[in-house]
């Protein structure tokens, strides 16, 4: 299969070509084209609003295409998901845990159905738990946890099976700065080991810290890509910063100006008058 999928194009770990997905009028995504490579963190950055997530939801299976084609090692989405699903570990951005468990029958539960070895799964649980801080919580409810350590739980339960490719809408959504840092680090750790991760965030600074490659959309198009070199040589070109390009490439420079324009006019009409 490995080599009739060479054949045909499919070279990645994710493959996406010419997606499309519309909602009535609204061009979700329109006309998406990218690989992720073994060994590699793609970056998906844009605005809220953009098509990220539901390109994501596409890959996932969890949406139909209306054009387009998606091979996840080769496997089609819309052919095999639960084949696909079982290749994937997946973090949205809002948690999606079933709120009536604990974390450790969670990662039990989530053990069984992807019928991993039970006691490797526990003891990778348990380092992950304690990694993040959040060993006092493994017997709690989760329905009682704060945001950021339901949080936790969701990229652990991602991680558990040790996917081939991971998938992270907003991953870093409520989590403190050491949370984060450390996360970012198991991240790193996870493509050490061979696997590989695409990375949904409308945060440049998080792009350019984490990504191996970064693909910047709007309005459901690629509207540039490259390594975070090839983007920084493309900012010095037009003298500007990384983040003063992705504003004006995702069209959002204007409103920024606006915005602080019509900020300083109105810190500078309510200044008292100096007295003479």
């Amino acid at each position: 299969m490995h080599e009739e999928n060479k054949k045909k194009g499919w070279n990645g770990i994710l493959d996406v070509v010419d997606l499309k997905k519309h909602f009535g009028e609204v061009k979700a995504v329109d006309g998406l084209t990218f690989s992720v490579k073994k060994g590699e963190i793609y970056g998906l950055l844009g605005p809220n609003g953009a098509g990220k997530t539901t390109t994501i939801k596409c890959i996932m299976g969890l949406l139909s295409l209306q054009e387009g084609s998606i091979r996840v090692l080769g496997l089609d989405p819309t052919v095999s998901p639960e084949r696909v699903k079982g290749e994937i570990g997946y973090v949205s951005e809002e948690p999606m845990l079933y709120k009536s468990m604990t974390p450790e029958e969670l990662f039990n539960f989530i053990a069984s159905i992807r019928k991993l070895d039970a006691e490797g799964a526990t003891s990778k649980a348990k380092s992950l738990v304690t990694s993040l801080d959040a060993l006092q919580y493994y017997k709690s409810a989760i329905v009682t946890l704060s945001k950021g350590n339901k949080q936790k739980m969701q990229i652990i339960s991602a991680l558990i099976h040790d996917p081939p490719l991971l998938i992270m809408d907003e991953p870093l959504a409520g989590l403190d700065a050491k949370t984060s840092r450390i996360v970012k680090d198991i991240l790193k750790i996870h493509v050490e080991e061979g696997g590989s991760i695409l990375l949904s965030t409308h945060i440049m600074e998080q792009a350019s810290e984490l990504c191996d490659k970064i693909g910047i959309i709007n309005k459901g198009k690629m509207v540039a890509e490259g390594t975070l070199n090839e983007l920084q040589s493309y900012a010095d070109a037009a003298g500007a910063n990384l983040e003063d390009v992705y504003l004006k490439l995702t069209e959002q420079d204007k409103d920024v100006k606006s915005v602080v324009d019509s900020l300083r006019a109105s810190y500078h009409a309510s200044k008292p008058s100096e007295l003479n």
